[in-house]
């Protein structure tokens, strides 16, 4: 064998002890994001996350509660990027209806199921001055007259919610369904009545692992987090 087809055959055989992934460049697979999992609970929330999660977070939220709007504003993409999408916790949202408009906009937020309820609250806290603020006095007084069966549908009319559901993937039609459907407003009463006895007394509300925490923002309740992964 000549120099030169030594030096190939030598070439040859270094290039077969290379691992595939090395030669081809590829790169490790990313990460799971755990936000993107989402499912209803048995208590009537949506929750995402990692199932198997060390830490289990319940917020009792309210989506007409300017408290619960300030956490939503500051403390979501921390404790979506730092724990929940990296699947150290689990994020549950239930809602407890404080009011008649809560009600209206709740319905609708949650009638389009796990898939569609987070960007749905999202936007509703995003822009609750607003469409609260749709809701006059005199307004208030017109949809009061009206039948339960047909206020809520009038409250989401007035408040421009129904849009809102349209551009997060809730049809129109399925939107008034869910807002005349008794079995929706029942639902929420049934957790409203599970908080109650809990112990929940107002909004937000935060359990870390079962237990009740004193906490109502970011700043107070990481500590809590960070000790329940520890």
């Amino acid at each position: 064998m000549t120099a030169k087809g030594l030096a190939i055959a030598i070439l040859s055989l270094l290039m077969l002890a290379v691992p595939a992934s090395a030669s081809s460049g590829s790169k490790a697979e990313p990460k799971r994001d755990w936000t993107r999992t989402v499912s209803a609970t048995p208590d009537g929330g949506f929750r995402m996350g990692n199932p198997k999660a060390r830490i289990e977070l319940v917020e009792y939220g309210s989506l007409t509660c300017p408290h619960c709007r300030h956490f939503a504003a500051t403390a979501m993409k921390p404790l979506l990027a730092r724990y929940v999408r990296t699947g150290k916790a689990t994020y549950e949202y239930r809602s407890l209806v404080l009011n008649g408009i809560d009600l209206s906009a709740t319905i609708v937020a949650r009638c389009g199921g796990p898939a569609h309820f987070f960007p749905m609250a999202d936007a509703l806290y995003a822009t609750q001055p607003a469409w609260i603020g749709k809701i006059t006095d005199a307004e208030s007084e017109k949809l009061n007259a009206l039948p339960q069966s047909e206020m809520m549908l009038a409250v989401a009319r007035v408040a421009g919610l129904i849009p809102v559901a349209a551009a997060h993937g809730i049809p129109r039609a399925k939107a008034e369904a869910c807002l005349a459907s008794e079995a929706s407003a029942s639902e929420l009463e049934r957790m409203a009545q599970a908080a109650s006895d809990r112990g929940v007394q107002g909004t937000p509300t935060f359990f870390v692992n079962g237990n009740k925490v004193d906490a109502y923002d970011w700043a107070t309740l990481e500590p809590f987090l960070k000790e329940a992964g520890s």
